[in-house]
């Protein structure tokens, strides 16, 4: 099948995550991307193990289904070579700080006087103004600015450092993918590109959503383990005999009740609906002590045919090869870049051309 970018040329210059996992996707989804690496700098990505072969295994991942070509962009040849790239390109994706593209003469108004329609997306930490502009920073501080790590974890231990990129892939990369994507429907109505300013900070912020809103609208500013979402009712994870976890989310009413009978505590099925912050501990700490009296693999066996929105925390791994993860086709094999086939997660975006009714 066709795929749906197969029309547009992506120039990717960004290191690292972000930058590359935008490219990614939209290679996947068609487009064809021709990376420029330097020759001098080292991708951190490329030195992180583990390996399988002489390639990290994320290295090969995140440049699956590109093109590349070495270019240091110091050197006015390589410059002047990138400009002519430019002429027959869609998109430029950057991930450098603010100012350093001017610098180099690769900027959006000198682009975009050799393609007008030119779609150039930077991604950067805190974006391309505000007194943050040119500061530096990680994942963790993106979070931690725009107030996402100040309601996650548990009241006693604080933030806790998470185990994915959220503001570089669900704030960087996603955004940057949509801002592209949103900008090229707009240039076949008006012939014209544009410069996309993607901040991970900014789109960190908006990703507080629900918590976001009671904060701002609702003068509710949300704690750990406060809301319904987030530790404050019975919707967690519980520890089981063999020290794993298991989650349970069962919120509606339909489910609450199902859980309860399988767990055989009936008579707790009022404290699941209750607002009391007193009411849903007393539940937090009679299903914990249940979950505790057996192993993991005793509960999903229990609520395998129990529709009680209760699952098991897998590892990556377990994960894997659940038949869920197995029967969607997630993990595909894809060549790790030197022609050997490598495992890696598919795309989760599916095209279907016939929907089956049922």
């Amino acid at each position: 099948m066709t795929k749906p970018l197969n029309s547009l040329k992506v120039l990717d210059l960004s290191t690292l995550l972000p930058g590359p996992f935008a490219t990614m996707m939209l290679a996947d989804l068609g487009a064809e991307v021709l990376t420029i690496q330097a020759p001098d700098r080292v991708d951190l990505v490329r030195t992180m193990p583990p390996f399988d072969g002489d390639l990290a295994t994320g290295y090969s991942l995140l440049n699956r289904g590109k093109k590349s070509l070495k270019l240091n962009l110091k050197d006015p040849s390589a410059v002047a070579l990138v400009k002519t790239l430019v002429a027959d390109y869609d998109i430029v994706v950057e991930q450098f700080r603010p100012g350093v593209m001017n610098r180099l003469g690769l900027d959006y108004e000198t682009l975009r006087a050799i393609n007008p329609g030119l779609i150039y997306c930077a991604i950067t930490g805190y974006g391309q103004t505000g007194p943050y502009r040119n500061r530096a920073g990680h994942d963790i501080n993106y979070l931690s600015l725009s107030g996402v790590a100040s309601h996650c974890g548990r009241k006693a231990g604080g933030p806790p450092p998470m185990g994915i990129q959220i503001a570089d892939i669900a704030g960087g990369s996603h955004h940057a993918v949509m801002g592209i994507l949103a900008a090229v429907i707009q240039r076949q109505q008006t012939g014209r590109g544009v410069f996309i300013d993607i901040s991970m900070t900014d789109a960190a912020f908006a990703l507080n959503a629900m918590a976001g809103a009671a904060a701002i609208a609702g003068g509710t500013d949300q704690k750990p383990e406060q809301a319904l979402l987030n530790g404050g009712s019975f919707y967690d994870y519980y520890q089981t005999s063999d020290n794993r976890w298991l989650s349970i989310g069962s919120l509606e009413p339909q489910f609450s009740k199902r859980l309860l009978d399988t767990l055989e505590l009936p008579k707790l099925a009022e404290l699941a609906q209750s607002p009391k912050a007193e009411d849903q501990q007393t539940l937090k700490n009679a299903l914990g002590a249940k979950i505790s009296e057996h192993t993991l693999g005793h509960w999903q066996t229990l609520f395998q045919t129990q529709d009680a929105c209760v699952e098991p925390v897998l590892s990556i791994a377990e994960a894997a090869n659940h038949p869920q993860i197995k029967a969607r086709g997630l993990v595909r094999d894809v060549d790790r870049g030197d022609g050997v086939m490598q495992k890696q997660i598919g795309s989760p975006i599916r095209f279907v051309t016939e929907v089956d009714p049922h």
